[in-house]
C-alpha cells in the first residue's frame, strides 16, 4: 500500500519584506485565542468532576484531549472551528512554550543537593528506584515485542513506525514505562492523607530518586532518537552546557538577581520576570540546537537559578499561569493525538486493553523484590508499587518525542498513552481501597488526660501557622508540670497550605539546618518561618530536660488539613491535640481578628469533630508577656467530661513550682438546672438518652472531684476549692464576673455546655465561638472586660451533634459513631 502523505500549503502576500507572514492580530491570533479559552474551559469541568476521586490535574487535561479526539474523526462544526489547518502550527508553539515553562518551573523548586543528600542517606529507595527502573525496562521490552506479533497485519502497516526505528522503539515504549512523577505522586499522597505515613515518606524519597534518573536517561535517550552517529557528540555537548549553567551562569545570575532586589521591601520588580523567562528560552534553544530537547534546557536553566525567597517570588507569579494556562494545551494535544478509532478497529483489541493493564505490574513487581529483602509487609510493597506507578509530565514528553520523531506508531503510542492515563487514575483508588480507614480501637479512649496517670509521659501536638501562635503555645506549655517521673512529648506542627505544585511538598519534608546567615537568607518565605518556628518550640526543651520537642511541617490543602492533624495525633499517640484561637490580641489589649482567622477558625472546628484523643483551645491575652511561669489559675467546674478533663490538666499545672490553682464548683439548682423540652422528635430521642446517661456522669463527677480534694487539695497549700451555688442566668453572670475580679492569669475550662439545662442552651445562642463552650464565650467577650488567657478543653469521645441552629453534646458512654483515621 502506498504510504501516505499530508502537508500544509498556504500561499503568503505580504510586502512588508521582513515578516513572511500575514497578519497576525487579524488571522492567527483569535483563533489562537479561542483554543485556549476552550482548552481551559474543557480542562477545568474534567478537573472538577475528576476532583472527589484524588485524581491529578494532568489527568483531566489528557482525557479532555482524548474526548475532543474523538469528535475529531468526524467531521463536524466544532472540529472544524477549533482545529482548522491553519491553526495547527500556533497551537502546537504555544504548546512547546508552555512545557517549556512546566519545566523551568519544575527545576526551580528541586534542590539538586537535597537530592544528593537523600540519595546518600536512603539505600532501600535508591535501590527501589533503580529496580523499579530495571526489571520494567525489561519487561517493557516483551510487552512491546508482543505488541508488534500481534499488529503485522497489512491493513495498519502505513501507521507502523519505520523498520530503522525498531530498536528505539523499544528504548522509548519501556522508558516511558519505568516513569514515577514525583509531583503528580507527592499530590496524591497528600489527598490521601499518606504524606506523613511511613508508606509515605518512602514513597516520596524513592520516587524523587526515580525522577532525577529520569532525567539522565532522557538526557542520553533523545539524542539516539535523532542521529546515531551523533548522538554521542549531542550528549557531550549537552553535559558540558549543563557544567556551564552550573560553574559559570549560576553565579552570574545569583550575583545579578541580588542586585536586582528592592532591599526596602525585600523583595524584586516584575521587570525581573522578563529577564528570566528570557533565559528560559535561550536555554531551550541550545539544548534543542545540541540534538536533546528544549525541556532540557528549561529544566536545567531553573535548576541553577537561587532557590529560597527567589523561587518563591518567581512561582508567585508565574505558577498560576502557567499551569492553567499554558502547559495545560500540551496535555491536550497528547490526548488528542490518541487514536481510539484505530485501535477498536484492530483484530485483537481485546489483547490491547489486558496489554494496559498488564502495563501496571512491571514497577509492583520491581517494588515487591526491592522491599522484600528490606523486610517490608507485602501490603506495603504492594502500595509502594502502585503509588510508583503514578505518571506524570515526563512520561508524556518521552511518549510525544518518539510520536512526533515516528519511532512509535499509532497502536503503540495509543496503547501507552492510555495504560499511562489508567495507571495514574489507578493509583489513588487503588491505595484507598488497601489502606481504607477503619475503626478505631477501643483503647484509643484512654488517650485522654484524665486517664493518664501521674508517673506517665504526656505526649501533645500543638499545631500553629505563624510565629506569634508559636510563642503562644510554648508559654503554656510550659506550665506544664513536666518531670523525669511524668516527662512531657511535645509535637510542635507548623502548618503550610498547599498551594500551586506538588513538588513543593518535597522540599518541607527535609529538614534543614543553616549553618550560617548567608543559608538562612537563602530560604524560601516558607522555610524560614517553619525554622523560626521549630527554634520556639526548641527553647522548651532547652529550658527543661523533661521535655522532648520534635518538630515537622504538615503541607495539605486548608479545606482537609485537620484529617492530616488527626492522623498524626493518631501516629504519635497523643493525649492532648492543643490549638490556637483564631483571634490575636492587639496593642489596646483586646481579641481581633488576625490575617489567619477564618482559616484557623475552620482548622479548629473541624479537628474538633473527630479528633482521636483530647483537644484544647488556647486564647493568649498576654501569658506569653510573663519573663517565668507563675502563674495564677482559675478552673471552673460545673460537670462533664469536658469539666473532668480540663481538671486533670489544672491539676498537673498547679504541681508546677509557683503556680496557684483556684478550684470553683458551680452547683446549679432551681431555674438554672432546668432541663430543656421540646416537641422535635430528634431531640427528644437525644434528651431522654442524655438523661439516663445524666446519673452516670453525676456519679463520675463526685469521684472526680472527691479524689482530686483528697489527693490535690489536701497535699497542696497552692490549690484551693470552693463550690458555688446558682439559681439563675443573672447569678451565674454574676458569680463570673466576681470570679475576674481575682485577676487569675489563666482560666482552665471545659467545653461542655452543662447538659441540656434551659439556662446553657439559650447562653449558647448568643455564642460568637461555639469551639470555646458557654464560659469561654462570655470570658473571652468584650462585654466581659477580662484580660485573662483561656484554655478550653474537649474531652475525647465528648463532641458535640449539631440540631438545627443549636450544638448539643453528645453522649460519652461509647454511643454515637466513632472517628476515622488511616492506619497502616
Amino acid at each position: 500500500m502506498a504510504e501516505a502523505k499530508a502537508c500544509y500549503v498556504e500561499e503568503v502576500f505580504n510586502p512588508n519584506e521582513i515578516w513572511k507572514t500575514g497578519s497576525i492580530l487579524t488571522k492567527y491570533a483569535p483563533l489562537l485565542f479561542l483554543q485556549i479559552a476552550f482548552n481551559i474551559f474543557i480542562c477545568n469541568i474534567f478537573h472538577y468532576i475528576l476532583r472527589p476521586l484524588h485524581q491529578p490535574r494532568l489527568i483531566a487535561e489528557v482525557l479532555a484531549g482524548m474526548c475532543l479526539g474523538l469528535f475529531s474523526a468526524t467531521d463536524n462544526i466544532m472540529v472544524r472551528l477549533l482545529l482548522p489547518s491553519e491553526g495547527v502550527i500556533n497551537l502546537e508553539t504555544y504548546a512547546a512554550m508552555g512545557i517549556m515553562c512546566y519545566c523551568f518551573l519544575s527545576g526551580l523548586e528541586m534542590n539538586l543537593d537535597d537530592i544528593l543528600k537523600i540519595q546518600k542517606k536512603k539505600a532501600g529507595s535508591i535501590s527501589i528506584a533503580i529496580s523499579g527502573i530495571i526489571i520494567p525496562m525489561l519487561m517493557g521490552l516483551g510487552f512491546y515485542a508482543l505488541i508488534e506479533k500481534l499488529y503485522q497485519e497489512p491493513s495498519i502497516l502505513i501507521f507502523r513506525a519505520d523498520n530503522q526505528f525498531k530498536a528505539k522503539a523499544y528504548l522509548f515504549w519501556s522508558l516511558a514505562l519505568t516513569i514515577t512523577s514525583f509531583p503528580v505522586l507527592a499530590r496524591i499522597l497528600a489527598d490521601l492523607k499518606l504524606l506523613y505515613t511511613g508508606l509515605g515518606k518512602a514513597t516520596l524519597t524513592t520516587a524523587m530518586i526515580s525522577d532525577t534518573y529520569g532525567w539522565l536517561l532522557l538526557i542520553i535517550l533523545i539524542p539516539f532518537a535523532n542521529n546515531d552517529v551523533q548522538a554521542f557528540w549531542s550528549v557531550l555537548g549537552t553535559i558540558m552546557f549543563i557544567a556551564f549553567c552550573i560553574f559559570v551562569l549560576r553565579p552570574v545570575m545569583t550575583k545579578y538577581i541580588e542586585g536586582s532586589k528592592n532591599e526596602e521591601e525585600d523583595t524584586w520588580d516584575n521587570s525581573l520576570l522578563l529577564v528570566v523567562l528570557m533565559g528560559t528560552f535561550a536555554c531551550s534553544f541550545v539544548t534543542d540546537v545540541l540534538g536533546t530537547h528544549s525541556i532540557v534546557g528549561a529544566f536545567v536553566y531553573g535548576l541553577v537559578l537561587p532557590h529560597g525567597r527567589f523561587a518563591d517570588f518567581v512561582m508567585r507569579k508565574l505558577d498560576d499561569f502557567v499551569s492553567v494556562a499554558m502547559s495545560p494545551v500540551f496535555f491536550f494535544r497528547s490526548g488528542l493525538t490518541v487514536n481510539f478509532f484505530m485501535l477498536a478497529q484492530q483484530k485483537y483489541w481485546p489483547c490491547m486493553v489486558l496489554i494496559m493493564f498488564l502495563l501496571s505490574i512491571p514497577k509492583v513487581v520491581s517494588t515487591l523484590i526491592a522491599t522484600f529483602f528490606f523486610g517490608v509487609p507485602i501490603r506495603d510493597g504492594v502500595g509502594i508499587g502502585l503509588l510508583l506507578n503514578s505518571k506524570g509530565v515526563l512520561a508524556i514528553i518521552i511518549l510525544n518525542t518518539a510520536w512526533d520523531r515516528k519511532i512509535l506508531s499509532v497502536v503503540a503510542f495509543s496503547i501507552m498513552v492510555c495504560a499511562v492515563l489508567m495507571m495514574t487514575i489507578l493509583v489513588p483508588l487503588l491505595v484507598n481501597a488497601i489502606y481504607k480507614p477503619r475503626k478505631r480501637y477501643e483503647n484509643v479512649r484512654l488517650r485522654t488526660i484524665e486517664k493518664l496517670r501521674m508517673d506517665s509521659e504526656v505526649r501533645v501536638i500543638s499545631y500553629v501557622l505563624n510565629i506569634r501562635q508559636a510563642t503562644s503555645m510554648v508559654n503554656v506549655l510550659r506550665a506544664f508540670n513536666a518531670t523525669r517521673i511524668s516527662p512531657l512529648h511535645v509535637f510542635g506542627v507548623h502548618l503550610v497550605e498547599l498551594i500551586g505544585r506538588a513538588t513543593a511538598l518535597f522540599a518541607s519534608q527535609i529538614k534543614r539546618n543553616p549553618a550560617n546567615n548567608s543559608e538562612l537568607q537563602n530560604l524560601s518565605h516558607s522555610q524560614l518561618l517553619s525554622e523560626n518556628i521549630s527554634t520556639i518550640f526548641k527553647t522548651l526543651a532547652e529550658a527543661c530536660a523533661a521535655v522532648r520537642v520534635q518538630t515537622l511541617d504538615v503541607v495539605s490543602n486548608y479545606e482537609t488539613i485537620h484529617r492530616d492533624i488527626q492522623d498524626l495525633a493518631e501516629q504519635k499517640r497523643t493525649a492532648l491535640i492543643l490549638m490556637p484561637f483564631h483571634k490575636e490580641l492587639d496593642v489596646n489589649g483586646d481579641l481581633e481578628t488576625s490575617n489567619d482567622d477564618e482559616v484557623c477558625r475552620n482548622i479548629n472546628q473541624n479537628v474538633l469533630q473527630d479528633a482521636p484523643c483530647s483537644v484544647a483551645i488556647f486564647v493568649d491575652r498576654g501569658l506569653g508577656s510573663l519573663s517565668r511561669i507563675n502563674l495564677h489559675i482559675m478552673m471552673i467546674f460545673i460537670g462533664g467530661p469536658d469539666d473532668r478533663e480540663a481538671l486533670a490538666i489544672a491539676w498537673r499545672m498547679a504541681r508546677h513550682p509557683g503556680n496557684k490553682l483556684s478550684t470553683i464548683r458551680i452547683l446549679l439548682s432551681g431555674e438554672a438546672a432546668a432541663k430543656a423540652e421540646t416537641s422535635n422528635h430528634d431531640e427528644i430521642q437525644w434528651l431522654s438518652s442524655a438523661a439516663e446517661d445524666e446519673e452516670s456522669q453525676k456519679l463520675l463527677d463526685e469521684e472526680c472531684i472527691e479524689s482530686f480534694r483528697f489527693k490535690g487539695v489536701y497535699n497542696n497549700d497552692s490549690i484551693t476549692y470552693s463550690e458555688e451555688e446558682v439559681h439563675n442566668s443573672e447569678e451565674f453572670m454574676s458569680l463570673l464576673h466576681e470570679l475576674d475580679k481575682d485577676d487569675c492569669d489563666l482560666y482552665i475550662i471545659g467545653r461542655g455546655r452543662g447538659g441540656n439545662s434551659v439556662m446553657f442552651l439559650n447562653f449558647m445562642e448568643w455564642c460568637d465561638n461555639p469551639e470555646l463552650g458557654v464560659i469561654g464565650d462570655i470570658v473571652t467577650s468584650k462585654s466581659f472586660g477580662s484580660r485573662s488567657s483561656l484554655l478550653s478543653v474537649q474531652q475525647f469521645g465528648s463532641r458535640v451533634m449539631m440540631f438545627g441552629d443549636r450544638d448539643v453534646p453528645t453522649k460519652t458512654d461509647g454511643g454515637g459513631s466513632e472517628p476515622f483515621v488511616n492506619t497502616l
